[in-house]
């Protein structure tokens, strides 16, 4: 006996009873629904079936109690018959892109990455507003069915856009680890407060501008690190300790910093500072955000002054890599479900290895390389690339 598969597609104004009504009239007839698909926008319902009915025709019966149930619904129908199984298919790589801008999306930042996806040959599935209030936060579901997508031109792309309309984009693979990370891990100078600690200690000690320079060459690759800390902390040699706490007194957090682990603490997320910094600090904030770990470098101290040098092995990018591997080991959960922040040529290592690796507000070479950017919002915004809503982040 001949089967035909049908999408048919209902739309109006919402109200309580519509799917339940239109699921009594197939439930009620020999045809098997394949598929559903529903949103509301502002009151107006869009819903879409896929059924496969026997012995098909456009006068069919239940074709018939369709219409004239959603006519007496004060809804509009259409339906069609899907010839090739490939229409329907979704097979491929799926993609959820998280779009966040704070002061509003655009139709023109849509233009540009709706245009962009079809010319990279990747369909859009599915848009989702998925800010409780205004139009700040998307979730656009794609499908790639070709094989051979050139992703770093996607990537720089994206990358592209996000400047030129300053809205933050997450291209996260939609799979069962998208929604079920559970341990987020910061670097801690330029990342987790808006200093670089040296560079603040440089300055109290009248070496402000050589550390400067030293300090942006290492985060922009252009030098070892652990050759560049060493030549830094040198120049520091002599400053008396009581120092520290004066600086630390003065440092301010990131924006949203605060917000941020607050939120995902709440919900059971263990957090780290992985810092190619000092642990004086990197402690201190610990202490003060009830962060659970923190990780980095410890100057030599003799006499109430700082000896020049650095204690112990170097936390370069290697190091910050294999602490973020054993962190997850010591929670007992997949690199998949680690969270990693950083800004700095020394962070991407440790970008690399965890499921969601985000370059905040970095350095260029640092957006490039890295799996994911946020250079336009506040720390909180990260909560959205993790579907985390507005109701938790407020």
């Amino acid at each position: 006996m001949s089967e035909t598969m049908v999408l048919v597609a209902v739309s109006g104004d919402d109200h309580p009873g519509i799917t339940a009504s239109l699921m009594q009239c197939i439930s009620n007839s020999d045809a098997t629904l394949l598929d559903l698909g529903q949103s509301i926008t502002h009151g107006v319902l869009s819903l879409s079936l896929l059924l496969k009915i026997r012995m098909f025709q456009a006068d069919h019966p239940l074709i018939l109690k369709l219409q004239a149930t959603t006519t007496q619904m004060s809804m509009q129908m259409k339906f069609k018959v899907v010839d090739d199984i490939e229409q329907i298919s979704l097979a491929g790589e799926k993609y959820i892109l998280s779009c966040v801008a704070l002061s509003g999306v655009t139709a023109a930042f849509l233009h540009d990455i709706s245009a962009t996806l079809a010319k990279h040959n990747i369909n859009i599935q599915k848009i989702d507003n998925v800010s409780l209030s205004g139009f700040v936060s998307l979730n656009i579901s794609t499908l790639a069915k070709e094989e051979g997508i050139d992703w770093g031109k996607v990537k720089t792309a994206l990358l592209s856009i996000s400047n030129k309309h300053a809205t933050d984009m997450a291209l996260l693979k939609d799979d069962i680890w998208r929604r079920n990370k559970r341990l987020i891990i910061f670097d801690m100078d330029s990342t987790l407060i808006v200093s670089e600690v040296i560079v603040e200690m440089a300055k109290r000690f009248g070496v402000g501008q050589k550390v400067h320079e030293i300090t942006e060459s290492a985060m922009n690759g252009e030098i070892d690190f652990d050759e560049s800390l060493k030549q830094r902390v040198s120049l520091l040699k002599g400053m008396p300790e009581s120092l520290l706490n004066e600086i630390l007194s003065e440092i301010k957090l990131t924006d949203g910093v605060e917000k941020f682990i607050q939120t995902v603490k709440s919900l059971g997320y263990k957090t780290a500072i992985i810092s190619g910094g000092f642990n004086f600090f990197a402690n201190s904030f610990k202490e003060k955000l009830q962060i659970d770990y923190a990780f980095a470098n410890e100057l030599e101290i003799t006499n109430g002054k700082l000896s020049g040098k650095v204690k112990g092995s170097i936390v370069n990018a290697e190091k910050k890599a294999m602490l973020l591997e054993l962190l997850a080991q010591q929670e007992n959960i997949n690199l998949e479900q680690v969270v990693a922040i950083g800004d700095g040529a020394n962070d991407l290592e440790m970008l690399s290895k965890a499921g969601l690796g985000i370059a905040f507000h970095a350095k260029d070479i640092v957006k490039k390389t890295a799996k994911q950017h946020m250079s336009h919002g506040p720390m909180t915004s990260i909560l959205y690339f993790l579907g985390i809503s507005e109701e938790l982040e407020s």
